[in-house]
């Protein structure tokens, strides 16, 4: 485990909070602080650290490969950052693309043609983990004259219809 200075913020923290329960308990001080070292990284581990998992917006992210974005397509947003940050796209043509995305998923919407246009190739790159996370990650790639001109990021929200 590594000692970071947020991690200890965050024993301390977490210590600070079980301490004040158990002074509520017992007014022994000396019990209080024996029984808050020892129940710390106990409510850390299972309760506090958890909780930041759940609600906060973080995930893995892996190096663009591939084999993994073929084989785990749950996945590929774990590959996304890499990929629109660097532009590793940029410049190469549609068939060097469709040999290593693959065949686009669906076209985008171009509003100067007024239709979904062959040169806005779009990939699903699944759902970050997190609650109530109910946004889809999208990959788009705009080509110009059959190379690569941007590569954006971007969410579509997820529509619930009600059963009839």
């Amino acid at each position: 485990m590594i000692l970071t200075p947020l991690f200890v913020i965050f024993l301390i923290v977490v210590f600070l909070l079980v301490w004040a329960f158990t002074n509520t308990i017992d007014k022994r001080k000396w019990l209080s602080f024996l029984i808050s070292i020892v129940l710390t990284p106990i409510v850390y581990f299972y309760v506090f650290y958890p909780l930041i998992n759940i609600f906060s917006s973080y995930h893995h992210e892996k190096h663009f490969d591939a084999e993994a974005w073929t084989d785990k397509p749950a996945l590929r947003y774990e590959m996304s950052n890499e990929m629109t940050k660097l532009q590793m796209f940029k410049g190469k043509t549609k068939s060097e693309v469709k040999a290593i995305l693959g065949s686009s998923e669906w076209y985008g919407w171009d509003d100067s043609i007024k239709a979904n246009s062959p040169n806005k190739w779009n990939y699903n790159l699944g759902y970050k983990p997190g609650a109530f996370n109910l946004t889809q990650e999208c990959l788009e790639l705009e080509f110009k004259n059959n190379k690569v001109e941007s590569v954006k990021q971007y969410q579509l929200e997820t529509k619930f219809e009600e059963a009839p």
